[in-house]
């Protein structure tokens, strides 16, 4: 498919990896796209087939944490609002969703010590403001999951670490604490699960709205190799950064190119696109079967 479908939909928004279409003043349809973005930059190639492992993912998701909070979809099959002749552009990678007011936060909790809160802690002792113990390692385990949220960046503009007060003042202070223990919940069961297919949920990245009734929703993706950091178990060490199944792999490369991160990135080999979407795959696999 092209990395674009051409609906006959009204397109409202293209981000950095999906495209959202109008069907009605309630709903819409969430295409998710083969595009990869890494650090805040869209990359010129796809990754084979991405869009739809990552939909099968949240998807799973979505339906085993709906006993925690709400999501996004509608209970409406995607057939039912794309004619027959658009059906084989999203199959398999769109979702009809409920229109949602976004929150406007990036709601992110870690449960281990790496990434950049790795590089914050060896500066300061702290993670996003928050005191952790001193003499931790690269990759430890967490004595609990953090929340610390981020600014939500329009498409090429980078997202920045807030502390919670900044998140309470963007947001009001009750929906912030909703979201925090929201996510931390989520995060939680989330993680025990998956520490039973073998993978270890480093981190992750929640996205939420408002319904018309005010309602927290859990929206846009969830626990997706591209929205968390996902560690085989059997290889993880504390003090080494562990291989991912997530886009890390191509992280990796770019950090090693030489690139000064601002656009365009450079074009990635074909094999590092491929093992990419290999271990997207794997997730996926690990995770459902």
């Amino acid at each position: 498919m092209s990395n674009q479908p051409q609906l006959s939909l009204k397109k409202l928004y293209s981000g950095k990896v999906r495209d959202l279409y109008e069907i009605d003043a309630q709903r819409m349809l969430m295409v998710a796209s083969d595009r990869l973005s890494a650090f805040d930059v869209i990359l010129e190639q796809p990754i084979p087939e991405k869009g739809k492992i990552l939909t099968e993912i949240s998807n799973f998701w979505f339906e085993k944490l709906e006993h925690i909070i709400p999501n996004h979809f509608t209970g409406d099959q995607v057939a039912d609002v794309v004619s027959a002749q658009e059906l084989p552009l999203v199959a398999g990678r769109a979702v009809v969703a409920k229109r949602l007011k976004p929150v406007a936060v990036e709601a992110i909790v870690r449960g281990y010590l790496v990434g950049s809160g790795w590089k914050e802690y060896q500066r300061s002792g702290t993670v996003c403001g928050i005191e952790l113990p001193a003499g931790l390692q690269e990759a430890q385990k967490l004595p609990e999951p953090i929340f610390t949220p981020s600014t939500k960046a329009e498409v090429g503009d980078h997202d920045e670490n807030i502390s919670f007060a900044q998140c309470a003042a963007i947001i009001g202070d009750d929906l912030a604490a909703q979201v925090r223990d929201v996510s931390i919940a989520l995060y939680k069961a989330a993680v025990e699960y998956a520490a039973t297919r073998g993978i270890i949920i480093a981190d992750t990245k929640f996205e939420f709205g408002l319904d018309a009734d005010g309602t927290l929703t859990l929206m846009d993706e969830a626990l997706t190799p591209d929205s968390s950091r996902f560690w085989p178990a059997d290889s993880y060490q504390v003090g080494s950064n562990p291989p991912s199944f997530d886009k890390q792999f191509v992280r990796d490369w770019l950090e090693n190119s030489g690139w000064n991160k601002e656009a365009p990135a450079p074009a990635i080999p074909l094999d590092v696109a491929q093992k990419t979407a290999d271990k997207y795959r794997e997730a996926l696999l690990r995770l459902t079967q």
